[in-house]
């Protein structure tokens, strides 16, 4: 039974790569090789070149020092925050949300087999987030070091240790996430807060990272006693690294045991929390009017309480608002930083016989805000999130372009709030001309109604309804991946056109033409969608 469970877990999670999710069939072997080396261009290229960098950073000196210890420590940290920050929430939908709960739980299946294939998979998504920093950390330490058995075998361990740290930590507080969501009403709202906290503090981190290492690098010596001193169980998983024997068999030993503890505990409260629906206070109800909707002003409340109720759906795919109120208000608070950049450029490009004009400036910042509104996407999965209950929507008394205009709202009005905002905080220390001004207005408004429509365009001509885990449609498709990939991508290459090949032809000119291909593209989608999508959205 465990096998099967276990089976069925992983087609879930790799289902995307494998089979279509138009038309549920079998993917073509290329198509798949195509997944995968997208994926590991995304992970390992994008993502793990960083830290690629920090590990030969750090690597050469400390292993001179005769400090390898300490470099695993800090490296096998950030594998485990990063792992941690990638899997816990998935470990709350996983175990205790998943849509065939009520399924699994009615049949003649022992709970811990159900929880340890569910584990099974928090485990392998953990793995998947810190092996971008650990691995890359260990081959790294391969190179460097004089290579022997301890050498190979101890980061080996360490990097499977530090897996199945991840999944304690991801199912401990995901446990915690899931006790603490019974007795909150707003529980969505609570888990984004406490997300955004967590990757503030990340950035923060990563922004002071130069410095830390700077004056890590310096005091080697002093740091190093200090985590002897003060922190010795670092000291000795670090150590797991350098293939010492005693720390690889005491932390193997003691992990474990953890695991199994950990494992018990979730099996006794998983029926409990699974199958409770939480506690909401008594709400004395009163007599009023009931104010007429009209039926599309119905659907967008509705796109809306689903998108402001699920804590993964906003923080995965309305991210880049906060993005861009982030840029804005760096504008008005750095104004002056902000002049001495662009000032500085203009002298810099002006010595290299290389004219640069405030349209220039304008195009940039244009491209800025144009790829930071494409990390919005939830307009992509938004038909998948239907799931099997879209029959719902396709009953109801309204037409399927009613329903599609609602869901594609709200992209607008969540997007498109917060980038006026940066806009009217970028026209305020522009120094460019009235036409200038109300193109760089126009473009990413015309931009944002493309890749909205665009990615309209994808959820309704790949959508995946067999889901089990709303995650799946969110983090886990192609298409949203597409769209907010290219949607990145075309402001910066439209921009990188301008500055190397179209620059003779004037800012203005030049703007005018992308604006008029941006209304082009998104009268050709919105008049798709608006025929042929809405019949597809009514036969799925």
């Amino acid at each position: 039974m465990l096998g099967l469970l276990l089976k069925k877990q992983m087609t879930e999670i790799f289902r995307g790569y494998f089979y279509s999710s138009k038309n549920n069939k079998k993917r073509s072997v290329g198509s798949t090789i195509g997944f995968f080396i997208l994926y590991l261009f995304l992970m390992v290229g994008v993502v793990g070149g960083m830290f690629v960098y920090l590990s030969i950073t750090l690597c050469k000196p400390m292993y001179a020092a005769k400090m390898s210890w300490l470099y695993f420590v800090i490296m096998a940290l950030l594998a485990i925050v990063l792992g941690t920050l990638g899997s816990v929430f998935n470990t709350f939908q996983q175990l205790y949300i998943s849509k065939d709960n009520d399924l699994l739980l009615s049949m003649p299946i022992p709970i811990r087999s159900i929880v340890l294939a569910r584990l099974a998979g928090v485990y392998l998504l953990g793995f998947m987030y810190s092996a971008v920093v650990i691995i890359p950390s260990v081959i790294v330490y391969w190179v460097v070091a004089d290579i022997n058995s301890k050498v190979i075998i101890g980061p080996v361990l360490l990097t499977l240790l530090v897996s199945v740290v991840v999944l304690i930590l991801s199912c401990v507080l995901g446990w915690g996430v899931a006790k603490i969501s019974l007795k909150l009403k707003n529980k969505s709202f609570i888990t984004v807060i406490f997300s955004l906290l967590f990757i503030g503090l990340y950035y923060f981190v990563y922004y002071k990272v130069e410095k830390i290492l700077q004056e890590l690098l310096t005091n080697l010596a002093v740091y190093g006693n200090e985590v002897k001193a003060k922190a010795n169980i670092l000291y000795l998983f670090g150590k797991i690294g350098e293939g010492y024997i005693p720390s690889m068999i005491g932390f193997t030993v003691t992990l474990v045991a953890v695991t199994v503890l950990v494992l018990a505990i979730i099996s006794k409260s998983f029926i409990k929390i699974a199958t409770s629906q939480g506690t909401v206070a008594k709400v004395r109800y009163k007599e009023k009017i009931i104010k007429e909707k009209s039926p599309f002003k119905a659907l967008l409340e509705k796109e809306m309480k689903k998108f402001t109720s699920n804590a993964n759906y906003m923080l995965n795919c309305g991210f880049g608002s906060i993005f861009v109120i982030l840029f804005g208000g760096l504008i008005l608070i750095k104004k002056e930083l902000i002049f001495e950049i662009i000032d500085g450029f203009v002298q810099t490009t002006s010595s290299m016989d290389i004219t640069v004009c405030e349209g220039d400036i304008v195009i940039i910042f244009i491209t800025v805000i144009c790829a930071l509104i494409a990390l919005n996407d939830m307009v992509v999965p938004s038909v998948s999130l239907e799931g099997k209950s879209i029959w719902i929507l396709q009953s109801l008394p309204v037409k399927p372009w009613n329903i599609l205009k609602a869901k594609i709202c709200v992209q607008l009005i969540i997007t498109g709030i917060p980038m006026i905002f940066c806009q009217i905080c970028m026209l305020l220390i522009m120094r460019s001309s009235v036409i200038e001004l109300i193109l760089a207005m126009l473009i990413p408004i015309a931009f944002l109604v493309f890749i909205t429509l665009f990615g309209m365009y994808l959820g309704i001509k790949r959508p995946n309804l067999t889901w089990t885990n709303e995650i799946t449609p969110i983090k886990q498709s192609l298409s949203v991946a597409i769209a907010m990939f290219g949607g990145m991508a075309v402001p910066v290459v439209m921009c990188t056109i301008y500055l190397v090949i179209a620059k003779p032809i004037g800012s203005v000119v030049y703007m005018c033409l992308v604006l008029v291909l941006m209304l082009a593209g998104s009268g050709i989608f919105y008049m798709w969608l608006k025929k042929k999508g809405s019949e597809l959205f009514a036969k799925l």
